[in-house]
């Protein structure tokens, strides 16, 4: 369970930055599938991860928001899956290969936002340099488009089980981080697209910020006993 725990030398706590993620699901012959993604080795945060489409929110997505917080990370998760794997979230969406703002003031496209049900949220530990406030939403994957890996941020993509991603995890073929880790555990206990989304709505997500404490090999980290994963601490 790889996590890049490098603490900022000063001691000082950034702020965290406003992010989003995005659980594409679908149902398969054999189970539930999430698209996931593997992010390029150069890049500084979680490179070589295994992970879900997402990013940081930008001014233009907070503009399109009206300074909305909860807006903003909705816009910011369709737009990051569209940038990464080409799956645009809007109704009507057609293929194109224009930009995601280009689409949404040409084509006057209606986002999917209440299609995003709520996951997780998470907050990186105040020890690090690089923090961020990250709201993770679940929706069903468009039967109608197909998700490709962008091959920029994304060099890798593929449709997975989680419980198959886990254990390519454990085995080290996969590089998971602690928070990708435990909502695939969290969404391998539905074996169906439509348990996953009304367990989903039935959840309340709570605000996860680990407190981390150093120990003789690595850090431990501490999640609220409330959040729903099973365990509160995980040595890192």
């Amino acid at each position: 369970m790889p996590l890049a725990m490098k603490p900022s030398e000063g001691g000082e706590i950034v702020p965290p930055r406003l992010a989003a993620t995005v659980l594409l699901v679908r149902d398969r012959p054999q189970g539930l599938q999430v698209f996931m993604v593997v992010r390029h080795h150069k890049i500084e945060f979680a490179s070589g991860a295994l992970v879900f489409p997402g990013g940081k929110v930008d001014t233009e997505d907070r503009e399109l928001a009206g300074g909305d917080d909860d807006r903003a990370a909705r816009i910011a998760a369709i737009r990051e899956t569209y940038e990464e794997c080409g799956v645009l979230l809007a109704d009507g969406a057609a293929p194109s290969t224009a930009s995601f703002y280009e689409r949404v003031r040409e084509e006057k496209l209606k986002l999917a936002l209440d299609a995003l049900v709520p996951f997780a949220h998470w907050i990186t530990p105040t020890i690090l340099p690089k923090r961020f406030d990250t709201r993770f939403f679940i929706v069903t994957a468009p039967a109608e488009q197909t998700a490709l890996h962008d091959g920029g941020e994304a060099v890798d993509s593929v449709w997975i089980e989680p419980a198959r991603a886990l254990v390519e995890g454990a085995q080290g073929r996969r590089t998971l981080l602690l928070p990708t880790k435990l909502n695939l555990e969290m969404l391998g206990r539905s074996a169906t697209v439509a348990e996953a989304l009304a367990a989903a709505r039935l959840r309340k997500p709570v605000v996860i910020e680990p407190r981390a404490t150093r120990t003789a090999t690595g850090y431990r980290l501490s999640i609220p006993p409330d959040a729903g994963y099973g365990v509160q601490d995980y040595d890192v």
